[in-house]
């Protein structure tokens, strides 16, 4: 089973394993956290496991490993967390920083979401169901953060999708919102 999520120290989550990626800054000093941007993540595409999310977090993405590797070994993204299909949780970048995750992006008409929002990876692929213990961390998670950063709330917790309309089509259609939101509701 998985731990506990429930402990921030230093803008860190205790209970994940970090991994420092270099894609990051300094949000903008007005900026409050306010907004969660919940995204799904495979690599390849539709395979779980393994290290290449991470590798490519890390800018260690190997072009020779896989065809689609190639396409995308030069970008440069992070996201605060990634959720494994076990529940696991890996952080990359303190919350107080900017991670590179909503790319062109806009909520309640405030444009570079990435300055006010934290990030957070589920291992998937917009079709394919999320895991039981991947819902239970991501309530976990959501909830240590709504506690920690009071701008943040229930309500402020977004797809890519919406953030990015008719660009990003994240988490997809297999995110049981109506399941989420009742998970978080009930704790």
């Amino acid at each position: 089973m998985y731990k506990s999520l429930n402990k921030i120290d230093n803008n860190c989550l205790l209970q994940a394993t970090q991994l420092n990626s270099p894609n990051k800054n300094s949000r903008p000093l007005d900026a409050d956290i306010r907004l969660i941007v919940i995204h799904a993540i495979s690599l390849p595409p539709d395979q779980f496991g393994g290290r290449w999310i991470d590798d490519f977090f890390l800018n260690q993405l190997d072009p020779l490993q896989h065809p689609y590797f190639k396409e995308i070994c030069a970008l440069k993204v992070s996201s605060h967390l990634l959720i494994r299909r076990d529940g696991q949780v890996t952080q990359y970048v303190p919350f107080d920083e900017r991670a590179w995750h909503a790319g062109v992006s806009c909520y309640d008409g405030v444009e570079n979401c990435n300055d006010y929002s934290i990030g957070i990876e589920l291992e998937g692929a917009d079709h394919i169901p999320y895991t039981e213990e991947q819902y239970q961390s991501l309530m976990q998670c959501c909830q240590t953060l709504i506690k920690y950063y009071p701008a943040l709330s229930k309500q402020a917790i977004v797809g890519h999708c919406d953030i990015s309309p008719g660009r990003k089509t994240d988490p997809g259609e297999s995110f049981d919102w109506l399941k989420f939101n009742a998970l978080l509701s009930s704790s």
